[in-house]
């Protein structure tokens, strides 16, 4: 496997402390709230097409933190935002 070189990795840690790596594909803005689309990495070395995680982008000093989201309403919004999104990319 070849890396991009813009391929940007993140590498953090799940709820039963296993250490995981993304790679950021983009972080998109939706009511002045920050979120990271991520895809996890080892979705890249199989033949399996990964899903797109979507985070909560949190910055505390220099520090970046990633949170779930738990409100269907607010990932339904995000959702609705990034297909947008897409529809304007196939134009």
């Amino acid at each position: 496997m070849t890396k991009q070189q813009n391929e940007q990795l993140i590498e953090t840690y799940d709820e039963e402390g296993n250490k995981v790596t993304f790679e950021l594909i983009d972080i998109v803005t939706v009511d002045d709230i920050e979120y990271a689309l991520l895809l996890p990495a080892d979705s890249k070395e199989s033949d399996e097409e990964g899903e797109i995680l979507v985070m909560r982008l949190k910055k505390e000093g220099e520090e970046f933190s990633f949170e779930a989201i738990e409100d269907d309403a607010e990932f339904n919004k995000i959702a609705e935002y990034i297909e947008e999104l897409e529809d304007e990319i196939d134009e």
